[in-house]
Order: C-alpha cells, then structure tokens, then sequence
C-alpha cells in the first residue's frame, strides 16, 4: 500500500471513534447500526451485546460494509473511509482483553469512566479485515476518493 495513503487511513482511523456498520438481517436487508471502535494502527475492533441483532446477523454471515468520518463545518475538509470487510469474532483472551484496555483511550476528555467496563465475557468484541477500501477526502476534489485493495 501507498505510504500516502496508509497515513490518510491512519489519520482517519486516529481522528474519530464512531463507524457506522451493516449487517444481514436474514431477511437479507442491511441493518446499519452506529458503533464506537478502537484502533491500533490499521488494525481496528469494535464491540456490540452478545445478544444484539449485530451479534446474530454475523454470527450467519461475516460480511459488512462501513463507514468512518467527522462531521467538518467546511464540507470541502470532509474526510473518510468506506469498507467492504469482514468482522471477525475475537476468541483469544489477550486480544479481547487488548481491546477494552484500549476502548478510554478514545475518549481523552472524559473524566471517569462508566463504573462497570464490560470484559470479555459480557460483550462480543469483532475485529475488522478490509477486502477493500475507499479513501474519502474532499480536500482534493468534491468527491473525491481512492480505491485501495487491502492489504
């Protein structure tokens, strides 16, 4: 990959800490839902109830489509991502354990933290695999995006 375009994903992935995803309900209709994540580098999770309609829907089928951006005053600074990926449970211990140790850190500003954090066992934690990636940044064009097979 691109070095230029690694440091824009990066800069996107680091910037913001809310994704929409889609799932497949079975009636085959995507269900988009908002969802914070936490990332290390390109690598990035997010977590939902082990019983919510997201947890069922991929438990069926692992395919989902996403999307990360802010919300600029200056519609000509508007930058994002949109994925085609895969979720992947987390099953390792350590991996899930990583993931909730990193979940604070994307919210600096906030003083005290909710006073049960959820473990492993309380939530279902996903780690995301891109087949392929779409680039948005405005900054250099209305509309503007590139089209990056991963990885």
């Amino acid at each position: 990959m691109d070095e230029a375009i690694r440091k824009r994903i990066l800069d996107v992935l680091d910037a913001n800490r809310i994704m929409t995803i889609a799932t497949l309900r079975p009636d085959g209709w995507p269900q988009a839902t908002t969802v914070g994540y936490v990332n290390d580098g390109l690598t990035f999770w997010f977590l939902c109830g082990r019983d919510s309609q997201k947890a069922t829907n991929l438990a069926r089928d692992n395919r989902v489509s996403l999307t990360i951006s802010g919300d600029p005053a200056d519609i000509m600074a508007i930058t994002g991502l949109s994925m085609a990926a895969r979720a992947i449970p987390v099953s390792a211990r350590a991996e899930a354990e990583k993931v909730l140790r990193l979940m604070p850190s994307k919210y600096p500003d906030q003083k005290t933290l909710p006073v049960a954090m959820p473990t492993p066992d309380d939530v279902s934690l996903f780690r995301i695999e891109p087949n392929v990636v779409s680039v948005l940044d405005y900054t250099q064009g209305f509309g503007h995006a590139d089209l990056v097979p991963w990885p």
